[in-house]
């Protein structure tokens, strides 16, 4: 069998990075200062990967099509979801034998088995997906170490995956392969979604006079403790505003506001008040018609 041997594998392993981007230099920095050696940091294009290097601090630069990558314990894909299953089939192809390899990939909506290309070649496989959002490498770094990590793959693979959450103070849980889809819906569904609000919720900030220097910490530090009150209290004791209190004349002066200064999330307010009072309690049916 290829992934369920209970042969030992070596404590201190050596890892080849492939497809150094923002997650995987940030990924690459946060492992190595916690003691995994990185040996290699592979991409398209060499000078990419030197760039890499330089940012993590660690690791010999080479191209996807290196043999030498087989000479590393442990292959992480870093790549994005699209780019996964071309990047595995390439380099598996680079040998015939991956027998005692451990290989996993950080993508959240794709499962472990699309890394099949290696496990028929004798590897372990799996997948480690942080709960986080990188927008660089830089805030990466501070973002990956303490938070949740989605983990799923053969149990050898899983296990060198905790190891490393533990070694970066995070959490980690385990998901089925099949529910990778949904799990990665309900990331997209909270975090370029609430970036997207608070940009026109900016905007409207400005256009109200407040100053744009201080719109965006403004918003951030209202967001923040929104988010905390979530996650002490729940959504509905989270919940304030004029939807919760049944304040309809207020809706309505914000829609009146919207049409003349942001007539395009007219559609966008509406579809979210009706969300908000099923959150509440509320019946939507029964507050449509006051507004």
């Amino acid at each position: 069998m290829n992934g369920q041997r209970e042969t030992e594998m070596p404590k201190q392993l050596s890892v080849a990075i492939a497809g150094p981007g923002r997650l995987g230099q940030a990924m690459g920095k946060v492992l190595r200062e916690a003691g995994v050696v990185i040996r290699f940091v592979a991409a398209r294009r060499v000078e990419k990967a030197r760039r890499a290097v330089r940012f993590i601090g660690g690791g010999t630069a080479t191209s996807l099509d290196s043999p030498r990558l087989s000479d590393a314990d442990v292959i992480l894909i870093t790549t994005s979801d699209a780019a996964v299953e071309s990047v595995a089939r390439r380099i598996a192809a680079c040998r015939d034998d991956w027998s005692t390899r451990v290989v996993l990939h950080t993508c959240g909506s794709l499962p472990a088995s699309v890394l099949d290309p290696f496990k028929r070649r004798g590897a372990w496989i799996g997948s480690l997906h942080p709960y986080q959002t990188i927008p660089t490498a830089r805030a990466g770094v501070r973002n990956l170490v303490g938070c949740y990590w989605a983990v799923e793959g053969d149990p050898r693979a899983k296990a060198l995956a905790k190891r490393w959450v533990k070694s970066l103070r995070g959490t980690a849980f385990e998901i089925a392969g099949e529910a990778k889809p949904l799990y990665h819906l309900s990331a997209f569904l909270v975090c370029p979604t609430v970036v997207t609000l608070l940009e026109h919720s900016a905007r409207l900030l400005r256009q109200a006079g407040v100053p744009g220097k201080i719109a965006r910490p403004m918003l951030a530090q209202f967001v923040t403790e929104t988010a905390r009150n979530f996650a002490e209290l729940g959504a509905r004791k989270a919940l304030t505003g004029p939807a919760v209190r049944g304040d309809w004349e207020t809706l309505e002066k914000h829609v009146a506001q919207l049409r003349r200064f942001a007539p395009e999330v007219v559609p966008v307010y509406r579809e979210l008040v009706s969300l908000m009072l099923r959150v509440a309690g509320v019946t939507p049916e029964k507050a449509v018609t006051r507004w």
